[in-house]
């Protein structure tokens, strides 16, 4: 069985709940399975848009005829415990091949978007998308199982994993109107389609604007202090980067790189403000994005009364964990207590190191991250590029597969020979040594460098096959210089860390179910719990030691050094946390409130930042994430997921049994339930209690220090 969920598409699949129309897949012929599969593996090199989108029509017919067969069925009054069972299994199975196509799709368009054009691709995606959403909207099929699930005996019969499945899908139902009167049901669909247009609009003209923008740098000065990944993105010649000219621009983390090394603070301030001010009111109105927010916002809010909620934030609660928005907020109020008071001592600590070294402004937000860096290396000795020299990427994956074996019991070989779409692609097979130790339980391919340069690195985990679990990480970094390894930053170091995580949820899933393997079905606020327990593993020195190897000499790191991942956390953690609780404030009441997106942004600054807002600053008309994506309401999802990690990663450091005992259970509860029992219920079971915010003011520094995990 077959299925695809990673990281940053498990939020596009689940936006099926806001279709409330179908798109039927043109029939434009078939092909047969095995001519894209060997040995149980994708044949990647045989793999054509052609044949991807003829596969896909064809598999789009199948689960269609499987619908149609199972109205008739539940029509006939054949829909007992038992019958709507087999019904979900045949549909469940049915879609495999599917989301099989798609994975694939997905893999090689990150892997290599010259393989297939992103305009192909999002017609492959739009089509897939609209079969698989078609099981989860159709009217006969949710009646029945809101029949089923009304009469107590015949539900008391399914298992728990079942009935998870059955509510899934009764909340999909509910979210795309399911339970509406035909009329209420036009109006839903004219508020998506009216929602679709604005937002692709406001996209538009946010990528017109980051992609117009371009700041020459001549000047080799201005430079010089820069590392050489980032020259290497900015260099008009990327094979020699220290010939120039160098381009800014405003795409990340080029310009969060450039603010933090930038030493001409007028250069800073004016990059700065091309960011801030893109698409907003100051902008030629052809270019502003204020109208479509407004409207956005507007057909949101409308969405959610058709479907019987207050506000639009109201219901995205309906997929979070965290339930409602009082308890969002009352989370905020908390975690401000602490952070507030100590993001004022920082301010003003480093304005002081700052004035120190002859600076003579106040600071603003444009200078932060400068100082922050400076204060680091002047006060603590930490030089990120010298610490960089530690992480050569071939021996941090080694001693993450070798981690992962001793804490999760299990082990990662490589397979020779396995069918790849390029050369320095990787196959593994993970087996679980509590099994049999015989048959791997799932693998995956790993593909670390990006194809073209001036590529943003990222770092992606899609799930190509979710029942005998097949998936591939995907890494954009940029391809090694002059023979030299590709050296790890520090966020690079985490960004590979949270998506082994995610990796390590979708193979060793054990649900019986599709639509509840791996990262399926989880809610969004715990969606990347496994990832950020993972990376939280970076704080532990030992574990630094076991994964470092300095590229020339090999040694791995000693001392004080070993430390520098957690102080590089820790330092200014008042300032950043604040930040992420402007952000997902600021969020939660453009969906909450009915007040112009300028007045809440001016009601929520100030009670979460020390630097004045400037007036030009219109940094809300470029939010794609929030406006036009995936994450409206829901960017608090990625602090929850920290604190709840921070929670899970204390068991590891608070207990003093081996470390594979508590591996043990993290990998029988997160890592193998997936999404058939809700999260909560999974937290109870590996902590013992519900989820605290503590550990995460620990693990920041702003409660009290915590421990670190035994050596081992």
């Amino acid at each position: 069985m077959f299925k695809i969920s990673s990281l940053r598409t498990i939020h596009i699949a689940r936006n099926l709940r806001v279709n409330g129309y179908i798109v039927l897949v043109p029939e434009i012929g078939e092909i047969e399975s095995e001519s894209i599969k060997k040995d149980g593996l994708p044949e990647f090199n045989r793999f054509t848009i052609e044949n991807c989108i003829s596969s896909i029509a064809a598999n789009s017919n199948v689960i269609k005829n499987t619908i149609t067969e199972s109205e008739r069925k539940l029509l006939n009054k054949q829909d007992s415990a038992k019958d709507i069972t087999n019904i979900l299994k045949e549909l469940d199975h049915n879609s495999n091949e599917l989301e099989t196509i798609w994975g694939i799709a997905k893999t090689l368009y990150l892997a290599n978007d010259a393989s297939i054009p992103t305009k192909s691709y999002l017609n492959i995606h739009d089509k897939a998308r609209a079969a698989k959403a078609s099981k989860f909207t159709n009217p006969t099929i949710f009646q029945a199982l809101l029949r089923l699930k009304n009469n107590v005996e015949e539900y008391g019969l399914l298992d728990s994993e079942e009935k998870r499945l059955i509510e899934k899908y009764l909340l999909e139902g509910k979210l795309n109107g399911l339970n509406l009167s035909k009329r209420m049901k036009e109006q839903l669909t004219d508020c998506i389609v009216n929602l679709g247009h604005e937002r692709t609009m406001f996209l538009n003209k946010v990528n017109h604007a980051v992609s117009s923008f371009s700041h020459p740098v001549k000047d080799y000065n201005l430079v010089r202090e820069f590392p050489e990944h980032l020259l290497q993105s900015m260099a008009k010649n990327p094979n020699d980067v220290t010939a120039g000219p160098w381009k800014v621009t405003l795409h990340q983390p080029i310009y969060e790189e450039f603010l933090k090394y930038c030493p001409d603070r007028m250069q800073r301030w004016n990059v700065w403000q091309a960011n801030v001010r893109k698409c907003s009111l100051q902008s030629q109105k052809s270019a502003e994005n204020s109208t479509h927010l407004e409207k956005i916002r507007g057909f949101r809010q409308k969405q959610a009364e058709i479907l019987g909620f207050s506000t639009y934030a109201e219901m995205s609660m309906q997929t979070k964990m965290v339930q409602n928005v009082d308890n969002v907020k009352h989370l905020f109020s908390d975690l401000l207590k602490n952070a507030g008071p100590k993001q004022v001592s920082e301010i003003n600590n480093l304005q002081q190191f700052a004035t120190k070294s002859g600076f003579e402004h106040s600071l603003d937000v444009f200078d932060i991250s400068f100082w922050q860096r400076k204060q680091l290396l002047s006060e603590h000795g930490f030089d990120e590029e010298k610490f960089r020299e530690y992480f050569p990427l071939e021996n941090v994956l080694k001693g993450l597969f070798g981690l992962s074996e001793l804490i999760f019991d299990i082990k990662i070989v490589q397979k020779q020979n396995a069918d790849v779409w390029h050369e320095n692609v990787k196959y593994y097979e993970v087996y679980d040594n509590a099994g049999n130790g015989f048959d791997p339980v799932g693998g995956f391919f790993l593909d670390c460098y990006s194809k073209e340069f001036n590529k943003i690195n990222s770092g992606y985990m899609v799930g190509i096959r979710n029942i005998k679990p097949l998936s591939a990480l995907i890494f954009n970094f940029n391809t090694p210089l002059y023979g030299k390894p590709y050296l790890l930053s520090i966020s690079d170091l985490k960004m590979v860390f949270k998506s082994f995580g995610a990796l390590l949820q979708h193979l060793l899933t054990k649900a019986r179910f599709n639509d509840l393997a791996g990262l399926s079905n989880i809610e969004w606020d715990a969606s990347q719990l496994c990832g950020q327990v993972l990376t939280n593993f970076l704080d532990d020195p030992n574990v630094i030691s076991r994964i470092s190897s300095h590229c020339i000499t090999n040694e791995p790191l000693e001392g004080n050094k070993l430390n520098n991942i957690l102080l590089q956390k820790q330092h200014m953690s008042g300032y950043n946390l604040c930040n992420e609780l402007y952000l997902a404030n600021l969020d939660i009441e453009l969906y909450n409130s009915k007040d112009f997106w300028l007045d809440v942004v001016k009601r929520l600054w100030p009670v979460y930042k020390v630097i004045q807002l400037d007036k030009n600053d219109a940094h809300v008309c470029s939010m794609t994430n929030i406006i036009a994506g995936d994450w409206s309401a829901a960017y608090f999802s990625h602090l929850y997921s920290a604190m709840l990690a921070a929670d899970v990663y204390e068991s590891f450091t608070d207990n003093k049994q081996d470390l594979s005992v508590i591996g043990k259970r993290f990998k029988e509860t997160f890592l193998a339930c997936g999404g058939t029992v809700s999260t909560p219920e999974v937290f109870r079971r590996f902590r013992g209690r519900d989820p605290s915010h503590e550990a995460l003011l620990k693990n920041l520094d702003l409660f009290n220090s915590a421990p670190t995990v035994e050596e081992y």
